[in-house]
């Protein structure tokens, strides 16, 4: 049973966080930047503990934030959404110290942030995948061969990438040729990783996603569909 959890982030999430664990008799513990000290989940928590002067750093750190969740003795941690919450060392800490990651598996976070993993895994679960490479592409050379195989329009994408980066259409061998060291050099500087793979581009497309809610005793729901189509540079604006 979970008595106590640190909110490993700050404002209107960390806010619900809160909100949520009073109505379950949960005690809640926050953290803050200085630049956070007035902010209403501090002041809605029942503990707050400063985490440095550094805006952003503090959140940052897995070790830390871990380490603060076992000294305010705490049976759980919540990481919010970004931040650290894709992060799968956070999750490993975390089961070293026993203490629970409300998230998924340091596993799962690693095969679902890697999308050839993650294409991997759909196709091995019987979910239709759009056409593509195999895994990530060697070279320049394999991804125009790749391309010719699959079909052009298709989609260079950085394996690690998110959030609309990382990622170019390529109508054609000149476009592609072009399009990859580019590509190439924003995954390294965004995501720390060179690596690419292609995809079939599907011109005019619905994105509609499910989010789904499992628990470590084999109990999953979701929560129907919603229409994510409205982008702007491959990121969505509206989620329907």
């Amino acid at each position: 049973m979970i008595r106590k959890i640190l909110i490993a982030n700050r404002g209107e999430i960390a806010v619900r966080i809160v909100r949520a664990c009073a109505e379950m008799g949960i005690r809640s513990v926050a953290i803050y930047s200085d630049a956070d000290r007035h902010a209403l989940h501090v002041k809605r928590a029942d503990e707050a503990h400063s985490i440095g002067e550094d805006p952003l750093a503090g959140y940052l750190n897995p070790r830390k934030l871990v380490n603060l969740a076992v000294e305010t003795g705490c049976d759980a941690l919540h990481p919010g959404y970004g931040f650290l919450s894709e992060n799968a060392e956070l999750a490993e800490i975390c089961a070293e110290r026993g203490i629970k990651f409300i998230g998924p598996s340091a596993e799962v976070i690693r095969r679902m942030g890697d999308k050839t993993e993650a294409r991997r895994s759909m196709m091995a679960a019987g979910v239709p995948c759009t056409p593509g490479t195999e895994g990530n592409v060697a070279d320049l050379a394999e991804a125009l061969r790749e391309a010719e195989r699959i079909g052009y329009p298709v989609m260079l994408k950085a394996t690690s990438g998110g959030g609309g980066r990382g990622i170019r259409r390529c109508n054609s061998r000149e476009e592609l040729e072009q399009a990859y060291p580019r590509v190439i050099s924003e995954a390294t500087k965004a995501f720390g990783s060179a690596e690419v793979f292609l995809e079939k581009c599907i011109v005019n497309p619905k994105h509609i996603e499910a989010q789904i809610l499992a628990d470590s005793f084999g109990n999953t729901v979701h929560l129907y569909e919603r229409d994510c189509s409205i982008q702007r540079r491959n990121q969505k604006l509206i989620e329907i």
